[in-house]
């Protein structure tokens, strides 16, 4: 019984909102609400957060989920701390109230208070922060070395692989019993809102990106994990924009419809000066020429772009889809990059823009890119989507920082 309690305090610790993820020895990464269900599995009461303050014995706790919480230590409370990834408390180091600091998450098991605000605790578990960072960068160094990311083109449930096209070969993904696989959030950018999935989630045009063992010519990964998701491209001109809701109407060219996007913080706004424009609408027209005389794809058309790997990765894309080579796709990608930023009141009806998005939920989803200025780069490809020109995996890392994916 002992063990068993002591592995839901881990299991409860590793929380979907944090870089640490304990992984299991099947090396399946528990989602937030299987936790929730396995730490209340046992009589005593369970919080899980980060230390946002220490005042004497008393811990200030900024809670995954509800409010600001404060726990008391007591002169009987074991505290004890445990590396990232570790699925049990078996080689758990006792430490001190002293050793603990703000950042460091925790999880505290004792009894709440009647009025709900408080809570005695027995046992303090800690991951550092610094044990955490340090994860996350090896996690990151590991995506680069070994991860492979592009487009689907095939998914087969059944034989438990997903194919994906990186710079115009096909590469196969194989999955297992202990394959780790995630959905972005439909609203969210940010990896570590992304949830548990299935391989029959994943579509073809979906971005994928894994890391696992890659075969010697490359063709075929043995995947440990799996990153999926869905993200629409929108090209077309504005109809209005509403500043007090944060959202945008746009008529979708492409689709011939109209769709309203919401912008938040997270999302990143570009408008392209004239002459960048102009750049980049000479590069497009010369690749779809060059394309239709039988150029090689990724020469510069739009319509056969494969993402680049981003700059902070959240898993990295390895050798999938390296941002070095020469090429119309990736030089488009860092123009972009350095166009400057603009607000959602910039924006004024009939302006054209090319708008990389969310899924979304109730058929609205969330910008990611949005780039106005356009005008010219629709002219010289109108049938290219935003997912020509725009790279999905510039969301988040696993660590929460902006700029991953």
């Amino acid at each position: 019984m002992k063990a068993t309690a002591n592995r839901i305090l881990v299991i409860a610790l590793c929380t979907a909102g944090g870089a640490g993820l304990c992984l299991l020895p099947s090396g399946y990464a528990m989602p937030f609400s299987q936790q929730t269900q396995a730490a209340g599995s046992s009589t005593a009461s369970r919080r899980v957060g980060a230390v946002k303050a220490i005042s004497g014995t008393a811990i200030t706790l900024t809670q995954d989920s509800g409010p600001d919480f404060t726990v008391t230590v007591q002169a009987t409370t074991r505290i004890l701390r445990i590396a990232p990834g570790e699925k049990d408390l078996k080689n758990a180091t006792p430490i001190q109230l002293q050793d603990l600091q703000v950042g460091d998450r925790v999880l505290v098991a004792g009894k709440v208070s009647d009025d709900n605000l408080s809570l005695a605790a027995s046992t303090v578990v800690v991951m550092k922060h610094s044990d955490l960072e340090a994860r996350h960068q090896q996690d990151l160094q590991d995506w680069q070395k070994r991860g492979v990311d592009g487009l689907a083109s095939a998914v087969d449930p059944v034989a438990g692989t997903v194919t994906i096209s990186v710079r115009s070969k096909n590469v196969v993904i194989h999955t297992s019993s202990t394959t780790v696989i995630r959905r972005y959030a439909p609203d969210s950018v940010k990896f570590d809102d992304a949830k548990t999935g299935t391989l029959q989630q994943i579509h073809p045009g979906d971005q994928v990106r894994a890391r696992g063992d890659r075969s010697a010519d490359g063709s075929e990964l043995a995947a440990e994990e799996i990153v999926s998701g869905s993200f629409p491209g929108i090209a077309g001109t504005v109809n209005s924009v509403d500043a007090s809701s944060s959202t945008l109407s746009v008529h979708d060219l492409l689709a011939n419809k109209t769709v309203v996007i919401k912008v938040t913080p997270d999302s990143q706004l570009r408008h392209l000066p004239p002459e960048m424009a102009q750049m980049i609408a000479m590069r497009l027209k010369g690749g779809a020429a060059g394309a239709a005389n039988g150029a090689s794809p990724g020469s510069g058309a739009a319509t056969s772009y494969q993402p680049t790997r981003p700059s902070s990765p959240p898993g990295a894309g390895g050798n999938g889809s390296g941002s070095g080579r020469s090429g119309g796709a990736p030089d488009v990608q860092r123009m972009l990059s350095h166009a400057p930023a603009t607000a959602l009141t910039d924006l004024h009806k009939g302006d054209a823009v090319i708008i990389l998005s969310t899924e979304g939920t109730a058929g609205m989803g969330t910008v990611i890119t949005l780039v106005s200025g356009v005008e010219p780069i629709l002219q010289a490809a109108p049938s290219a989507s935003s997912a020509a020109l725009l790279t999905p995996w510039s969301m988040s890392a696993p660590s929460g920082d902006p700029g991953g994916p």
